[in-house]
């Protein structure tokens, strides 16, 4: 394998409905169960369920201070970031924090705090808007925040892809180390897809599932009787290095990002190229950037959120690019919801540890798939393998697709 460059993870934070780190989220996710639940904060909606991340107190992982002039994503993402930062056992202020940068994956900004301070304008109380409405709510933010708590002063951004969002940032944390940038990135996704505003959109563009009797039933990756997603919420960050950096002091590298793909389909606002053309390109991408070839890969975790037409693109896509036999695929929606800008990033992450544990994560809810674009998905319980490299891939509105490469160390 010859490709353009490799960078390492040596750190890997994870908040999820599953959990809040990553051996309590592999345990929850290995039943097979979606987490899918009735959400008292969307009641009334035309859909009410969503998959909410458990027993987070902001005020006890952050401060009072903190939590209270922060919204929800970034109270998932400063978790993340700290959780990632203690497991890579890097204090940023001891070293060389300039050559340090966070790029972050957000979809979308705190649609909670915002519809609080537009009534408040819509009812002619502007005066008693919120100096913090801008600042705790704008996407930048979140990389801003993180850069506060933990002294990193390299480059600091967000990036936004929607749903692919989370693959993108990291996708683009590898090109800052490549080019030289820095020595390490902080990088990954955070959101919380669980307001009312998103629920009542989503719904209303008909791509949430309404199959909610029961619930945990509701999200159907390419299963033939799919329709549509659950919302979802969470964030993971991953510590990027430079393999030198890594080595120079001692840090256990998990795992090695080895090739990055991006495309647009440049078809349609909303709905995915009909053929996958644009997540087929990604994948290619990412292949040609790692110097492997798709029979190398020994896992694909798809972006799996169970739209008719998403999963059906994807699918042809898959089945194009490995030639009718793409190897185990699994779809983590299913069981985690849909977490938007995050998505990509948490799935990024369970990549990573699949790769660790030599086993596959199983897909909720599949009874039948599509007949001619049947894969080998995996369902029921996870599946242990052998394997070097794994795929990711994170389509998004807009047509934009995203493609990571992970392998072994």
């Amino acid at each position: 394998m010859t490709g353009r460059g490799e960078v390492v993870i040596t750190g890997l934070g994870l908040l999820t409905p599953a959990g809040r780190d990553a051996d309590t989220v592999w345990k929850t996710m290995s039943t097979g169960q979606s987490l899918a639940r009735q959400d008292p904060d969307l009641a009334g909606l035309p859909v009410d369920i969503a998959c909410a991340v458990p027993d987070l107190d902001p005020v006890a992982e952050l401060g009072i201070r903190l939590a209270g002039r922060l919204d929800r994503f970034a109270h998932l993402a400063l978790v993340a970031a700290r959780r990632a930062l203690h497991d890579a056992r890097l204090d940023l202020r001891a070293g060389h924090p300039e050559r340090v940068g966070v790029v972050l994956g957000v979809g979308a900004n705190s649609l909670q705090t915002y519809v609080k301070e537009f009534t408040r304008l819509g009812e002619g109380r502007a005066t008693s808007l919120s100096p913090l409405g801008l600042p705790r709510s704008v996407p930048n933010m979140v990389a801003g925040e993180i850069a506060i708590d933990t002294g990193a002063r390299g480059p600091n951004f967000t990036v936004s892809s929607a749903c692919a969002s989370g693959t993108t940032a990291i996708g683009v944390a590898r090109d800052l180390l490549l080019a030289g940038a820095c020595d390490i990135v902080l990088t990954g996704g955070s959101e919380s897809a669980r307001s009312r505003m998103s629920a009542a959109s989503f719904a209303q563009m008909r791509a949430l599932s309404t199959r909610t009797d029961p619930p945990e039933g509701a999200c159907r990756p390419f299963d033939a009787d799919r329709a549509g997603f659950v919302l979802g919420e969470g964030a993971a960050v991953l510590v990027l290095e430079h393999p030198a950096s890594a080595r120079a002091r001692g840090a256990a590298i998990r795992a090695r990002l080895v090739g990055y793909g991006a495309s647009a389909d440049a078809h349609h606002p909303t709905s995915p190229h009909p053929e996958g053309a644009g997540n087929e390109q990604a994948i290619r991408q990412a292949l040609s950037d790692a110097g492997c070839t798709a029979d190398d890969i020994g896992h694909v975790n798809a972006h799996g959120t169970a739209t008719r037409a998403g999963d059906a693109a994807e699918a042809l896509a898959l089945l194009r690019v490995f030639n009718t036999t793409p190897p185990p695929v699994t779809a983590n929606k299913s069981i985690l919801g849909h977490a938007l800008g995050a998505a990509g990033a948490i799935e990024a992450a369970l990549t990573v540890l699949a790769l660790e544990r030599q086993e596959i994560l199983p897909t909720a809810n599949l009874t039948r798939q599509d007949t001619g674009r049947e894969m080998d998905i995996v369902t029921t319980r996870p599946r242990p393998i052998a394997m070097n490299l794994a795929l990711s891939t994170s389509c998004g509105f807009g047509g934009q697709n995203a493609a990571l490469l992970f392998a072994t160390p």
